[in-house]
């Protein structure tokens, strides 16, 4: 039968995990609130940045020589690949962290097969960085605790490096594999191109006429690096919240758990005291039997 005082230690120390779980718990809910708020305003306008530029492109005209639209629409085979790959910055938040690596991993089996000769990284967030230091693929950019204090402008230069990169030619495509937030009980692993920048395929102007000022491909020139740092925006802005949900979702689990745990210590001590005190009252029986 397991010591009484150890059984009465370790109940005090799941307890004491308990409280930090639950506390903890409290703490993802409240960020996951404001997080989940800038998500679901930020969706909208991302829809209509979309469609506004996919409507504008529809009415500029190809160009004589066949060159793109722009420099950040090129379309070019892929031999050359960045892969930004965004994570968080703490654990504790259950499989978010490892998915974002195993997914990169399913990725560049992928891009070896396909035929791409190099794939570098930009890790954000300190547990990508911290992973991917220790492996052999060069990594362009690192930042760690990125999601401490972020915003539009943080996204925005890094878009600029990626549209820089890619339209200097040291690379071909960039990619971002991230978690979208779906629910507090889901987050979805996706893999988007960021670089070159897709426009619907096919299809015709709609039949009500604009009239433009500046022209459609001036505007074009302006929207199209627009959508690519809103794009990285949303990218960081699903990962915080997706973030938030897993942690919270892991510590409530966590605290269940502990629960559960605490019945079957206290069950068990229960029992080893009153085995204890029926051993103490039968030796007190016995002792007056035999005084007899």
């Amino acid at each position: 039968m397991a010591n009484l005082l150890d059984l009465r230690r370790r109940i005090r120390s799941v307890k004491s995990t308990q409280q930090i779980t639950k506390a903890m718990k409290m703490v993802a809910a409240s960020r996951l609130r404001r997080s989940q708020e800038r998500v679901l305003a930020a969706r909208p306008y991302a829809a209509a940045l979309e469609a506004t530029l996919a409507s504008v492109a529809l009415r500029v005209p190809p160009k004589e020589d066949g060159s793109p639209l722009h420099p950040l629409l090129a379309q070019r085979e892929e031999k050359r690949v960045v892969l930004i790959v965004v994570s968080g910055d703490k654990g504790l938040c259950g499989g978010f962290n490892a998915n974002v690596n195993r997914g990169v991993g399913q990725l560049l089996r992928e891009a070896k097969e396909r035929g791409v000769e190099e794939v570098r990284l930009v890790t954000l967030g300190r547990k990508a960085v911290d992973f991917w230091k220790r492996r052999s693929l060069p990594i362009l950019d690192a930042r760690p605790g990125l999601f401490a204090k972020f915003g539009h402008d943080t996204a925005a230069a890094i878009a600029r490096k990626a549209a820089d990169l890619f339209v200097s030619g040291e690379v071909d495509a960039v990619y971002v594999i991230y978690n979208e937030f779906r629910s507090v009980i889901a987050q979805v692993i996706r893999t988007k191109r960021l670089l070159p920048v897709e426009l619907p395929a096919g299809g015709s102007a709609p039949e009500t006429d604009y009239l433009y000022e500046p022209s459609p491909e001036a505007i074009l020139v302006r929207l199209v690096p627009r959508h690519l740092e809103f794009q990285a925006f949303q990218v960081l802005l699903e990962s915080n919240a997706a973030e938030n949900a897993a942690r919270m979702t892991a510590m409530d689990a966590a605290s269940k758990n502990a629960g559960e745990i605490i019945d079957s210590l206290t069950l068990t001590y229960n029992r080893a005291r009153q085995a204890r005190i029926t051993k103490e009252l039968i030796e007190v029986v016995s002792g007056a039997a035999a005084a007899k």
